[in-house]
This record gives C-alpha cells, sequence and structure tokens, in this order.
C-alpha cells in the first residue's frame, strides 16, 4: 500500500518586509506608494478589495519597530506585545486596500494613500510619511499568503445579477478592484465619491457598468440623496457592497435594507473611517 503525505497548511496571513520603489500622484488627493521584497513571491491577493495592515515607521526610525514574530505564537499573543512597546517607538499600523499586485519584470504592490491637500492640518502619520516617502524607505505589511483569504470582504451571493456600489475616496482602490473583478454578465449602478474632479480615475471593468462620480468641490449631492433618487434595474439577486465612511455607509444600508427591500445577507458594508474620529480612536473603540 502506498501513502501520500499531505502538504502542509499555509498560513493566511504573514508578514512581508517591504522598501519602496517609487511614488506618483494620482491625482490631488491621492499618491501611488509601489513597494518591492525579497519575499513578495509568497504574496497571494485574493484581488476585489483584498485589505492588509501596513506598518510605518515614526519620523527618525530607518524601520518599523515590531516585536519578533515567534513560530507557534497566535495573534492575541503578538498584537499583546505590539502594544506593550511604547506610543512613540512602536509601529503606526494602518489598514490599506491592496491596489496593484505584478510579478514581471519585479514583484511589486501598489498601495494608495489619500493625503487630505485640502487640509493638511487633518493628515494623519500614515499620510505624512506617504508624503515624504522615498525609495529605499522600509515599511511592513501583514498580508495575504494565499488568495482565498478572509480580508477579502466582497463576497456575493453565487447568482447576484446586479451590484449597487458606493465608496468614497478612501474606498476608490477597493473599488476599482471590485469592479475589475466583476463578470460580463453582472450589472452595476457604482457611485464614487471625490473631494475634486482631478481625482477621478479610470474604471477597468468586463460589467455593464453605470457610473456616478460625486465631486464634492462641485456641489454635488450627499450619497444618500443620489442612490435614494437612482432608477434601479427590477434584479432577481441583487447585491450591494458600500465602502467608506461610516456615518454615510449606515444610512446607505438602512436606505437599501427598509427601502429597497435589499436582504440584509447582501449588503457587505466596510467603514473605513468615521467623521471626527482617528483610526487609533476608531480601533480603540
Amino acid at each position: 500500500m502506498t501513502t501520500t503525505a499531505e502538504a502542509p497548511a499555509v498560513a493566511p496571513f504573514r508578514f512581508f518586509d517591504l522598501q519602496v520603489v517609487r511614488t506618483r500622484r494620482l491625482g490631488p488627493s491621492l499618491l501611488r506608494v509601489t513597494f518591492t521584497g525579497p519575499e513578495l513571491a509568497d504574496f497571494h491577493g485574493g484581488g476585489r478589495d483584498q485589505s492588509l495592515s501596513l506598518f510605518l515607521p515614526h519620523p527618525g526610525q530607518d524601520a518599523p519597530v515590531l516585536p519578533p514574530i515567534n513560530a507557534g505564537d497566535d495573534g492575541r499573543v503578538w498584537h499583546a506585545a505590539y502594544r506593550a512597546i511604547p506610543d512613540g517607538e512602536r509601529a503606526i499600523m494602518r489598514s490599506y486596500t491592496l491596489s496593484g499586485q505584478r510579478r514581471f519584470p519585479a514583484e511589486e504592490v501598489d498601495i494608495d494613500f489619500v493625503l487630505h491637500d485640502d487640509d493638511p492640518s487633518t493628515s494623519g502619520p500614515a499620510c505624512r510619511w506617504a508624503r515624504a516617502a522615498a525609495p529605499g524607505d522600509r515599511a511592513v505589511v501583514l498580508g495575504p499568503a494565499i488568495a482565498d483569504n478572509a480580508a477579502v470582504r466582497c463576497q456575493p451571493q453565487d447568482d447576484f445579477d446586479h451590484i449597487l456600489m458606493w465608496g468614497d475616496e478612501t474606498a476608490l482602490p477597493a473599488a476599482l478592484g471590485v469592479l475589475a473583478w466583476l463578470p460580463e454578465h453582472v450589472s452595476a449602478h457604482v457611485y464614487l465619491e471625490v473631494p475634486h474632479r482631478a481625482d477621478i480615475q479610470p474604471i477597468i471593468t468586463l460589467a455593464d457598468v453605470q457610473v456616478t462620480w460625486l465631486v464634492r468641490d462641485e456641489g454635488a449631492p450627499s450619497a444618500v440623496d443620489a442612490v435614494r433618487a437612482a432608477q434601479l434595474p427590477d434584479a432577481v439577486s441583487p447585491y450591494a457592497w458600500l465602502a467608506g465612511e461610516s456615518g454615510t455607509m449606515k444610512e446607505l444600508r438602512r436606505h437599501l435594507v427598509r427601502e429597497r427591500g435589499y436582504d440584509k445577507r447582501a449588503v457587505t458594508f466596510v467603514g473605513y473611517w468615521r467623521r471626527g474620529m482617528s483610526e487609533d480612536a476608531l480601533r480603540a473603540g
């Protein structure tokens, strides 16, 4: 009798050391930072709205300060060790969406930062780091080692035939990733909110998509008003994906469930930020 040994399981997430390759402005409010790293051959993004945790150094540090990663430790042990490092020393941790990944001609990943150029005083430490980022600067990401991972939030029902999407500028990379993934038999109504017209990004998708850009400095209606006024198709199995400022997202979800009759299970909503609150305060809450 012959036996076949099973391959060892691969943990869905792991730490990757990164270095900045280049930066590029995508618009007045958006900056793309491209990273490379010797371990990125083992990085496997799941597409769509793949999220990850980015760890950045404080000014004056040449690399983010993190506790050692010990085999066998679970996430709670590591996170407790991370929190035990003094505030001004431990790495800045922020959640971001993977904007792009390439294997050739080099292993690279892209992460897009919102810069808040209309009010630099509101910029947090991650935005300040991105503004000053230069080739060779170091960072660490806790990202996917397998494509099928729990940090891909856009998970529509198998038979969905229409998707309603809303996202503000913080959700723009995720929204563009979802649009690029949509199959051609699906229709979509998409509302994307940006501060300035120059922040509008090209859209690549096979789906039948109707996109409305809500440009705030041109007096665009609120996302809730725009969606409430929309003529949506009579879909058999509609799905909604909402991401961005938490208060707006919750209003939209209530409208879809209470007034449009969406099944709660067919509405994915992700709050990336909350008006008047930093990400550190949001995590603590």
